[in-house]
C-alpha cells in the first residue's frame, strides 16, 4: 500500500509522528467519523404509511424510548402512498446527517423492486440502522361471511369466482401479496381492493364493505380480540403466541404457504457509519427493555435486536421469493 502524502505544512518528523501514533484515525474516511454533539436537535422518523397502521404503531413505541437514550425528541412523519415509495423517496433524498430516518419493511426493501419497473429510491443504497423484528399476518373475514375455516373460504371462493373482495393496506404490501400468494396456491379467483392504509381497509372490513383481508397482527389483533372480525388463520410457519388456538394457513390445508412481515430503521445514503452505529446501539438498547418487549408482544411482534447487517441480509434473502410471488400473481403496478 502506498504511504499517505505528507501535507506541505508539516515537517517530515511531525508527519511521521502523526501517522505512527494515530493511524486508525488519520487513515479513516470522513464518513466514519462521528458528528460532534450528535444529536443536537430533533430527529424525524418517516413512516411510509398511514397513521394508525401497523408500521405507525411499531414506530411510536420506539419514538417514546429512543429520546431517553439520545437526548432529543423523535418526530413521526407519516407519508403514505405508492406502496411506501413516497416515504422512502423522502428518506433517500434527505441530508445524510442522521436527522432523517425511515421505517423500512419487507415491502419497501424487498417487494417494491419487483412490483415497480422504476423506483424513486434505491433500496440497496439506504444505510441500515437495524432490524426491529418480525410480525405475522392474519387471514380475517367480516364476521357475517358464512365461513368458519380456510377450507370453507376456499370452497366459497370457488363457488363464486371473482366475487369475494380482498382488502389490503395498499398494493405491494405484505397483506396484498399474502392474498395473491393465497389465490395462486389455492387456485381461486378473488378481487383485490387496495386502500391507502390498513386502518381504512379494516374499517370497511368491519363495516361489511369488503369480505376479507390479510393484515399484520400489529393492527388487526385488537379487532380479532373484540370479535369485530373473524380470524381463520395466521400466515407464519408457526402459530402466534397471541392466538395459539388459530392454525397457520399451512396447517389449515394450504401446504407450503408462509409469509411474514418485518421492519427496521434506515438512513439516507452516505450517513456516517459512526452515527449509524450510535443509532443502532440506541435501538438495540430500547428493544431489550422488558416494558418495550411487552408492548411489542401485545402487537404480535417478535423482536430481533442485533447488528445493522441483519436488515440488509433479510431483504436480500427474501427479494427473490417476493419477486416470484409478484410474477406468479401478475401484481406489478408500475
Amino acid at each position: 500500500m502506498n504511504a499517505p502524502l505528507r501535507p506541505a505544512s508539516l515537517s517530515r518528523r511531525r508527519w511521521l509522528q502523526t501517522v505512527s501514533l494515530t493511524p486508525s484515525v488519520a487513515l479513516l474516511p470522513d464518513s466514519t467519523r462521528a458528528a460532534p454533539g450528535y444529536p443536537d436537535r430533533p430527529i424525524r422518523l418517516v413512516v411510509p404509511s398511514a397513521a394508525g397502521g401497523s408500521p405507525d404503531a411499531v414506530c411510536r413505541i420506539l419514538t417514546n424510548e429512543l429520546p431517553k437514550a439520545l437526548g432529543q425528541p423523535f418526530v413521526v412523519d407519516n407519508k403514505p402512498g405508492a406502496s411506501g415509495n413516497i416515504g422512502m423517496a423522502d428518506v433517500f433524498r434527505a441530508p445524510a446527517d442522521g436527522y432523517t430516518l425511515g421505517y423500512a419493511n419487507v415491502g419497501t426493501l424487498a417487494i417494491n423492486k419487483a412490483l415497480y419497473s422504476k423506483l424513486p429510491y434505491d433500496p440497496d443504497a439506504l444505510v441500515s440502522i437495524g432490524l426491529i423484528g418480525f410480525v405475522q399476518n392474519a387471514l380475517v373475514v367480516r364476521k357475517d361471511l358464512p365461513v368458519q375455516s380456510v377450507k370453507d373460504l376456499i370452497a366459497l371462493a370457488r363457488a363464486k369466482p371473482g366475487e369475494l373482495t380482498v382488502a389490503s393496506g395498499g398494493s405491494g404490501t405484505t397483506g396484498h401479496l399474502s392474498g395473491e400468494l393465497f389465490k395462486a396456491s389455492t387456485q381461486v379467483s378473488m378481487t383485490h381492493i387496495p386502500y391507502k392504509g390498513s386502518p381504512q381497509a379494516i374499517t370497511d372490513l368491519m363495516g361489511g364493505v369488503v369480505d376479507l383481508m390479510f393484515d399484520n397482527l400489529s393492527s388487526i389483533l385488537p379487532h380479532i380480540q373484540s370479535g369485530r372480525v373473524r380470524v381463520l388463520a395466521v400466515t407464519g410457519a408457526a402459530r402466534s403466541p397471541q392466538l395459539p388456538q388459530v392454525p397457520t394457513v399451512a396447517e389449515a390445508g394450504v401446504q407450503g404457504y408462509e409469509t411474514v412481515g418485518w421492519g427496521g430503521i434506515v438512513a439516507p445514503p452516505g450517513t456516517p457509519s459512526a452515527i449509524a452505529a450510535q443509532l443502532n446501539k440506541a435501538l438495540n438498547d430500547a428493544l431489550r427493555l422488558p416494558p418495550v418487549q411487552q408492548k411489542y408482544a401485545a402487537l404480535g411482534f417478535e423482536l430481533t435486536p442485533g447488528p445493522p447487517e441483519r436488515l440488509i441480509e433479510r431483504a436480500r434473502k427474501e427479494s427473490p421469493m417476493w419477486a416470484d410471488v409478484v410474477k406468479r400473481s401478475g401484481a406489478q403496478v408500475g
